[in-house]
């Protein structure tokens, strides 16, 4: 146990003094109290969330593969969309395996460095996903909305620079909440009760005045994505604009079906996020499910939806299968 002694809990609405955190040991561990409501069903949410996680880690490396071996998918298009396999594989790891490790083993207790780690990788990853989007939005828009000069406009520079924006800013704004959160004393409880270390189940420990950061997160973390659907927004009502422009029924079909997978994406991944950070009356029972979704089945089903969706990815994958077989048949 991390704790020589267990001080008191403040009061509600009462802080403890510098003077009196100075006299209580420091919590260095803190122990993950798991998914709510679950007891007796732990075997069960460990078998459907490690295929899930399999699954993910699978879909999402075969269209990385997918891409890099195939020249014609070498397009700015499919090099953003490497960077959403990263991330989704990124992402799903965060706090799969450690939730899957609880179920399984009941291994609950997790290092200060380790519930730090957990808080900067998911809200650094989840705010490079969000950019992403943006910035796929811009190159759809891009495309349809100036088809002739797109090849100018995406060069391989452009590309490179709005990918590396993404992950850059992402990961000032996880530095400076994670700075937030952890710079607070926690010499209290060191019982999280959720199944990973988030801000705001974490903050609720904390024996300091928590007003900074809860205001600093409200407002960064709404501000992010909102942000970025109303640019996402913006694209998609020029998008079909132009669609609605074009004279060609074929022309307006193929250009509706690149965006189709995008929006598909991007619903997916702003739904549980809206419901997350903007209805803070959504009952607990709710919250936990919505945010497994967006941590568990999401990261699943986006490399799902571009494979089912595109053509292209649909035929590298063939192209490969094919290589493999070729190959296993000349041994």
């Amino acid at each position: 146990m991390n704790l020589q002694f267990s001080p008191p809990h403040p009061l509600p609405g009462k802080h403890l003094t510098s003077m009196e955190i100075k006299n209580h040991t420091l919590v260095t561990e803190f122990i993950l109290l798991g998914i709510p409501h679950t007891e007796g069903q732990e075997t069960v949410l460990f078998v459907v969330f490690l295929i899930f996680y399999l699954c993910t880690l699978l879909g999402n490396l075969l269209i990385l593969v997918a891409v890099v071996s195939d020249a014609r998918l070498h397009t700015p298009m499919y090099f953003f969309l490497c960077n959403l396999s990263v991330l989704d594989i990124g992402f799903s790891s965060v706090s799969t395996p450690k939730m899957l490790a609880n179920l399984l083993v009941r291994s609950q207790v997790i290092s200060l460095g380790g519930c730090m780690s957990q808080v900067f990788f998911y809200h650094f990853l989840g705010s490079t996903e969000c950019l992403l989007y943006t910035v796929m939005a811009y190159d759809r828009f891009a495309a349809i909305c100036y088809p002739l000069r797109y090849t100018i406009i995406m060069n391989r520079r452009v590309c490179a620079l709005l990918a590396a924006g993404t992950w850059f800013t992402s990961s000032f704004h996880a530095t400076i909440l994670t700075t937030l959160t952890f710079q607070l004393p926690y010499c209290g409880s060191n019982e999280v009760d959720y199944f990973f270390c988030d801000i705001f189940p974490v903050v609720k420990l904390a024996c300091g005045n928590t007003l900074i950061i809860e205001t600093v997160s409200f407002t960064n973390i709404g501000l992010v994505p909102m942000t970025c659907f109303l640019l996402i927004f913006a694209s998609y009502i020029r998008i079909v604009i132009a669609i609605l422009k074009m004279r060609s029924a074929e022309g307006r079909r193929k250009a509706a079906s690149t965006c189709v997978s995008h929006l598909s994406v991007v619903t997916l991944f702003f739904g549980p996020c809206a419901l997350i950070y903007t209805q803070p009356s959504l009952s607990e029972v709710l919250v936990t499910p919505v945010q497994i979704f967006g941590n568990v089945v999401t990261p699943m089903l986006n490399p799902t939806i571009y494979t089912l969706r595109n053509k292209d990815v649909k035929g590298a994958l063939k192209k490969l299968a094919g290589v493999q077989i070729v190959s296993e048949g000349g041994h």
